[in-house]
């Protein structure tokens, strides 16, 4: 039997996307009685290939029982993308009570390889996140770059994480050239991670951490958008070198042991002022000691 938390899930995230579609984009008649945007249930029932009764019970959050063949029906009529169609599939499997989910693996320590690669990137600000955005290595450049995440209150130890710094620290809102789009960003990369993962304490206790101090993430949180992979072009406004304008690529490790953890570069264009001032941080992070900040 489905959870209420998974219930809930899937009928916000349902009736979020049915909200979206216009009907005329389907090829439906707008009408003038529609009293909300977006497709009615019917309409979507008709577009799944499924009764209007069938469509209204998934709608409310049962899911059970539901085949693949199906949800993939529903995922079409309402137009959903690759990570939303993985997202919605996600729900599906943690509703099912007969499947038995595996632990999740331990973040763990770094293996000698993956450090090795980390640290011999040079030119690149290369870290490693788990899903929960916690930062969970870096190599030099990675780390003055970030700098002011690192030295933020919401660092703790030395474990810094993303969504704590973008919705916690002010400072973030400097930082950040467009604040908006990477909370966008961090609350989609959390929702997706939430429906891989519906058994993770230390996730849900993130999500409720921010929930309570933060009225923007409880905003995005509640649009339901997901975002499962993390690449294009990173403003920053560096305290040292100044405006930075870098891309961004991400790529996973594939490790069945280890927890799904995911591998940042940060690369500035060449021959480009950004590139100048990217050199300058290198420059610096490699000869000042690896606990020393900018500041000093």
């Amino acid at each position: 039997m489905e959870s209420p938390s998974n219930r809930d899930d899937i009928r916000d995230f349902l009736v979020s996307r049915r909200g979206r579609i216009a009907p005329e984009q389907v090829g439906l008649p707008a009408g003038s009685r529609r009293r909300v945007p977006g497709l009615r249930r019917e309409e979507v029932a008709v577009l799944s290939g499924v009764s209007t009764e069938w469509y209204t019970r998934l709608e409310k959050g049962h899911i059970t029982g539901v085949s693949e063949e199906v949800l993939g029906a529903v995922a079409r009529a309402l137009e959903l993308n690759d990570d939303e169609r993985e997202y919605l599939f996600d729900l599906a499997k943690a509703a099912r009570p007969t499947v038995r989910r595996e632990p999740r693996p331990k973040d763990g320590g770094l293996d000698g390889p993956v450090r090795w690669l980390i640290d011999s990137v040079t030119l690149s600000a290369v870290f490693l996140r788990n899903g929960r955005l916690d930062v969970l290595a870096t190599n030099a450049l990675a780390r003055a770059l970030h700098a002011p995440m690192f030295e933020s209150p919401t660092t703790v130890g030395d474990r810094a994480n993303f969504a704590r710094f973008h919705f916690l620290d002010p400072a973030a809102r400097d930082f950040f050239v467009d604040w908006e789009g990477g909370a966008s960003a961090t609350v989609a990369l959390l929702r997706a991670e939430a429906g891989r993962e519906p058994n993770d304490r230390a996730l849900r206790e993130l999500i409720g951490e921010l929930s309570t101090r933060s009225h923007d993430f409880t905003g995005l949180w509640s649009s339901h958008d997901v975002r499962s992979r993390h690449e294009g072009l990173k403003r920053l406004r560096h305290p040292v070198v100044g405006n930075l304008e870098l891309t961004y690529q991400s790529a996973e490790l594939a490790n069945p042991n280890r927890a799904a953890r995911t591998l940042n570069l940060y690369t500035a264009e060449p021959g480009t002022p950004h590139e100048d001032r990217i050199k300058l941080l290198a420059s610096w992070a490699a000869t000042n000691a690896p606990g020393e900040t900018l500041s000093t």
